[in-house]
């Protein structure tokens, strides 16, 4: 009993002082584990040493800090087309640029055109022809790949570029992909020539060494480092396999053809640079200007911001809250996970007392239990403070969009929560273009028609039962810590 006795007390003052000690943990987060950890000292002890800390590994830190000096080298030496002023924008999005441009690495870029897909079937036929007419590489990352049609059919578009010569590097997540990257449709894959890596494999003997939470969330495709795509959609059908009874799941993606796509580029061979210890300077591709063609102009100002456990900043919630607070007249956002730290709570909370038009869309069925109780323990507050709140209920609304005052767009990987802010490996592109913005908003305005989602009523919200209240209230505790 003695000893027993002494081997907790000892976990609890170690674990105490770790918690102390480690360096940009939210107070809040210090808290949490130190209540788990005096409570359960036996229990809360090791899943902190496994799981309270983004432990990224040695080697891939290493990594990821070589391929950033090579890639800003290689900038340094470019000539980078289109000018590199601020965009012409109001000073609020100018301190975004900056912002982005401080925390992701990556300036504005002039001289892009944009495409914006609402639905998994244009974005797969526009991918699949982009892929068709390859003629130096195609570039893929993404968290999820089903091998469903989707996946099989860009699959088979990466074939048909292989036997032309092209080459074709495919990269998934550990986790989001497991049972694709086990399968035999895999295996045909690497069989015909493209390379399929695993991203952050998540093996139990790495516990000691890294966080084996931590995911790449990214969707990127990059095709002749002239074409780039992202959003949210995993590759798969919008009838997304795994959880059928959540479908269809609505995603957003946009086509980006310009100097932007050079860091969406850049972004992949950082991913597949840690994974393989691949040159980064046979992924990087030099930077194109797009000609002038009939159908678009090529005037967009793109900016690529890439956020994840390897960066020594704050930067997705920064870059979120700074959109936030730049709200003159009107602030949407869409998001399937909605469980903000403080800071984002309060800034959407303030933007909304001070009269901007503030507008939250949420699926009304969640995939995740616990996620969707959480989210209830915030909407008292939304609701008091004058956010519309809206859920969508047609299938899950997976979109991660923000759009202020008509001219500022922003189009994420990342969910509101702290997974996406501090875990997993993210991107965002922010649209300095009043006419892309305001087509975003136009799809983010149709997710409210009245066949589509139902607003959240005040008062009958207020009405739910109190052991509901307990339960959202309970799964919020659990934020700091998941």
């Amino acid at each position: 009993m003695t000893w027993s006795l002494a081997v907790e007390y000892a976990l609890r003052i170690l674990l105490a002082v770790a918690v102390l000690m480690q360096p940009g943990l939210a107070p809040m987060s210090r808290f949490a584990w130190l209540a788990i950890g005096f409570a359960f000292p036996l229990i809360g002890a090791p899943v902190y040493l496994f799981l309270g800390r983004t432990r990224l590994g040695t080697q891939r830190r290493q990594r990821y800090r070589e391929v950033c000096r090579v890639i800003a080298e290689t900038e340094l030496r470019r000539a980078v087309p289109g000018p590199r002023a601020p965009p012409p924008v109001p000073l609020e999005a100018k301190k975004i640029a900056l912002l982005a441009e401080r925390v992701g690495g990556n300036p504005v870029r002039a001289g892009n055109r944009l495409a914006l897909f609402g639905e998994a079937s244009s974005f797969l036929a526009s991918l699949e022809r982009d892929i068709d007419a390859a003629r130096e590489h195609a570039n893929l990352v993404f968290y999820i790949w089903i091998d469903d049609q989707a996946g099989q059919r860009i699959g088979e578009a990466l074939v048909r570029a292989v036997q032309r010569g092209v080459r074709c590097r495919v990269l998934l997540d550990g986790i989001g992909s497991r049972p694709f990257l086990r399968s035999e449709a895999c295996k045909e894959l690497r069989g015909c020539g493209v390379e399929v890596v695993e991203a952050l494999p998540a093996r139990l003997w790495r516990l000691p060494l890294a966080r084996v939470d931590l995911r790449n969330h990214r969707k990127i495709a990059v095709v002749d480092g002239r074409i780039g795509y992202t959003g949210s959609q995993n590759m798969s059908e919008a009838s997304f396999a795994p959880k059928p009874r959540f479908a269809p799941w609505v995603d957003v993606m946009m086509r980006i053809e310009g100097p932007a796509v050079h860091d969406l580029q850049g972004l992949f061979a950082q991913d597949w640079h840690m994974e393989t210890g691949e040159n980064p300077m046979e992924v990087l591709t030099p930077l194109r200007a797009v000609a002038e063609q009939p159908g678009g102009h090529a005037d967009s100002w793109v900016q690529i911001a890439g956020t994840g456990p390897a960066s020594q900043n704050d930067a997705m919630r920064q870059l979120i809250h700074t959109a936030i607070h730049s709200a003159q007249e009107e602030l949407i956002i869409t998001t399937p996970y909605f469980v903000p730290d403080s800071g984002t709570m309060s800034a959407i909370l303030a933007i909304a007392r001070c009269g901007v038009d503030t507008t939250l869309v949420l699926p009304a069925r969640n995939d995740s239990r616990l996620v969707a109780a959480a989210s209830g323990s915030y909407y008292d507050d939304l609701l008091a403070a004058g956010v519309h709140l809206w859920h969508y209920e047609p299938g899950l609304l997976h979109a991660k969009t923000i759009t202020v005052d008509r001219k500022l767009a922003i189009i994420s990987t990342a969910n509101m929560d702290r997974r996406s802010f501090d875990l997993n490996f993210e991107v965002s592109t922010v649209v300095y273009d009043g006419d892309f913005a305001s087509q975003l908003r136009m799809l983010q305005r149709s997710y409210l028609s009245q066949d589509r989602s139902y607003p959240v009523d005040p008062d009958a919200w207020g009405r739910r039962s109190h052991w509901r209240r307990m339960g959202e209230n309970a799964a919020a505790l659990l934020h700091p810590v998941l």
